[in-house]
């Protein structure tokens, strides 16, 4: 017995020997050709049971185009998980027929593969592997990877559906072959989902350059909607990325745009203004000299009045928005003469303004600091220049009126800017996030327009008040007269012999009562009040003026509006502010536009005309008051630092602004 278990014994062994010994094809192995033998598309379809019972077919695989694939070196049953070779019954597909397989997880994988090349430190040597990685990130947070209404247990498009998975190979960029592929995707795109936007898209100027002229630079699906980020288009952020999508192929047009409010309020982060599809369309664009284009001359107020409708807050557009120019621009005379001329008018304001007062600053700065140095270095003004008997009093310069007109005038100035700046350089960082603290676009308009009528009120209030007061004593009145704030022949001598000073030909002049670049001062808002008021009134009310005005006058006011603005700001926190604060007779602070009075050795010195004048009539006394309290003036210079530091904060604003911006 014991020698016959022991014959079995080696008989097993040598079966099992001759079996092990086999060939692996002995085994039906499961590799790409065995697939392919029935999943060629030759044995005609291959159908399985749907979950419905009925028969679905399956998809077949062209060798010749799998060979070409990013996924010809792997196994079909790398992918297709759930597919076991079974020997015994000679069927590839081992389990229950009746069972659906597995979905195919394509993100699930090349996730896995990132991870595991982020765990062996081979993530940097893998940059297509990471590009991967995030255009899955895209797509689980975009429209596409959302149940479908249709059947919640499939997603509204899923890999497969825009790449064929056994075919899929994105050629090089810049190569023949991308080319062409590139201009497959609006009919991937239509006739797997979207069959009524590609019908629209074929007839406009993208698809027909696309489709029947096969120029691949004309923009397709991906351009707009993005190849996995795609969002619903009704939503924000597609609403503020398409303009610059549009924007990658129309620079020009991007830029000027840009320039407008609608621009504007866009580039801040904001989406409630007209983006580009809202005038031009989507995917049914056309030429502008389209009769059919939404833009056409003929169509185009049509277009405007689907958003200025009439309805909500929006009056309807008249007709003078017809001739608006959203794309125009200052270099082309030919195509846009008015907004031309409007602008070198501002450039030579700019240009004469800034050039002359600013060399008068540095000059100025240069001299007064040279004989301070060599005189007194640590006291502006020499006590001993007034009488024994008056040292310590103080000149009344400014009533209690005048005073508050002026911090009022200069409060509403700086409200406008720091509400207004931000949509003139709404493409620089600190824009959004002022626009964001001020509660929006539309609050801060609000803001704004409050502080303009302000700033008005404040300005005719004046012109009324000048206008009383001269009627009350128009006998006495002399519109050339010592007290008059009109230029006159002595204004032109003391700004010559003021710059001889500078140069050290002469010595400093001796001025009256106002100065000429007070007079300047003074003047300036006349014209810039004027200039900023009355295009600020036509960009407040377009609906009005747009009535009886062609369109272009809006291009203009934007210009005026924006460069006046300009102007002032800069204006008066460098000249303006050094003439009464910063010159080295006045540094730091000269506080008499907040106390109203200053100091008999000050008046001398800067207006040693007036004040012999008043010596010699007998008058001086009655103009001479106390010194204001330490607590007043203490007061005083604490709200004087504080305008300065905010002047100063928002010139600083104005100037990366002006340096950074692409316009």
């Amino acid at each position: 017995m014991r020698f016959v278990r022991s014959a079995l014994g080696a008989t097993f062994l040598c079966l099992a020997s001759v079996l092990l010994a086999l060939p692996a094809s002995a085994a039906s192995p499961l590799d790409n050709a065995t697939c392919l033998s029935c999943h060629d598309g030759k044995k005609g379809n291959l159908e399985v049971p749907a979950a419905d019972g009925s028969k679905r077919a399956l998809h077949s695989v062209a060798p010749d185009k799998f060979g070409q694939s990013v996924h010809a070196q792997m196994q079909c049953v790398a992918c297709h998980t759930d597919i076991k070779d079974n020997a015994e019954t000679a069927n590839a597909h081992a389990k229950d027929p009746a069972q659906a397989l597995k979905k195919v997880d394509c993100a699930g994988c090349h996730q896995d593969l990132w991870d595991q090349a982020q765990k062996d430190s081979s993530a940097k040597s893998k940059p297509r592997l990471e590009l991967v990685a995030k255009n899955i990130a895209a797509y689980k947070n975009s429209f596409h990877a959302r149940p479908s209404a249709d059947d919640n247990t499939k997603p509204n498009a899923s890999c497969d559906n825009c790449h064929d998975t056994h075919s899929f190979n994105v050629p090089a960029k810049d190569s023949p072959q991308y080319n062409d592929w590139r201009l497959t995707i609006s009919n991937t795109c239509g006739t797997s989902c979207h069959d009524d936007q590609l019908e629209t898209y074929a007839g406009s100027v993208h698809g027909q350059e696309v489709l029947d002229k096969k120029n691949p630079k004309a923009a397709v699906c991906s351009d707009c909607h993005t190849a996995h980020a795609v969002v619903n288009s009704s939503s924000d952020p597609f609403k503020l990325a398409v303009t610059d999508q549009c924007g990658s192929c129309h620079e020009e047009n991007l830029k000027t745009y840009k320039g407008t409010f609608h621009g504007q309020i866009s580039t801040l982060g904001y989406a409630y203004t007209a983006k580009c599809y809202n005038c031009h369309g989507s995917h049914e664009i056309l030429r502008a000299d389209d009769p059919k284009s939404k833009v056409h001359v003929n169509n185009r107020l049509e277009t405007c009045r689907e958003c200025h409708s009439g309805k909500k807050e929006l009056a309807l557009a008249p007709a003078g928005f017809v001739s608006f120019e959203p794309h125009g621009h200052v270099n082309d005379f030919n195509r846009y003469p008015q907004i031309w001329v409007a602008w070198q008018i501002m450039v030579q304001l700019l240009v004469g303004t800034f050039g002359f007062f600013w060399v008068h600053t540095l000059l100025w700065f240069y001299r007064e600091f040279k004989e301070r140095k060599a005189t007194s270095a640590h006291r502006r003004i020499k006590a001993e220049a007034v009488p024994t008997h008056l040292k310590g009093k103080h000149v009344k310069r400014f009533s209690l009126t005048w005073r508050i007109a002026h911090i009022t005038f200069a409060l509403s100035l700086m409200v406008l800017t720091i509400t207004g700046m931000p949509l003139f350089y709404a493409d620089v960082s600190w824009a959004p996030v002022i626009m964001t603290a001020l509660g929006g676009p539309q609050t801060a308009g609000l803001i704004h327009r409050v502080a303009a009528v302000i700033f008005a009120g404040v300005f005719f209030w004046h012109l009324i008040y000048i206008t009383v007061r001269i009627a009350k004593d128009w006998k006495n009145f002399k519109f050339f007269g010592p007290n008059s704030l009109v230029p006159n022949l002595q204004d032109g001598k003391d700004m010559l012999a003021m710059f001889k000073w500078f140069f050290g030909q002469g010595p400093r002049p001796v001025f009256d009562r106002w100065t000429y670049w007070e007079k300047f001062d003074y003047w300036a808002p006349f014209w810039g009040v004027t200039i900023i008021g009355v295009s600020g009134l036509m960009m407040w009310f377009p609906h009005f003026f747009g009535a009886f005005l062609p369109g272009w006058v809006f291009n203009v006011a934007a210009i005026f509006h924006a460069e006046e603005a300009f102007l002032a700001v800069v204006f008066l926190f460098t000249v303006h502010f050094f003439n009464n604060h910063f010159r080295p007779d006045k540094f730091p602070l000269e506080v008499v536009m907040f106390t109203g009075t200053f100091s008999l050795e000050e008046f001398k010195h800067d207006h040693g005309v007036e004040y012999q004048r008043l010596v010699d009539t007998g008058e001086l006394e009655k103009y001479l008051v106390d010194a204001p309290s330490p607590a007043k003036m203490a007061f005083s210079r604490a709200l004087g630092f504080v305008l300065i530091c905010i002047g100063l904060t928002l010139l600083t604003l104005v100037a990366i602004g002006f340096f950074s911006s692409s316009h």
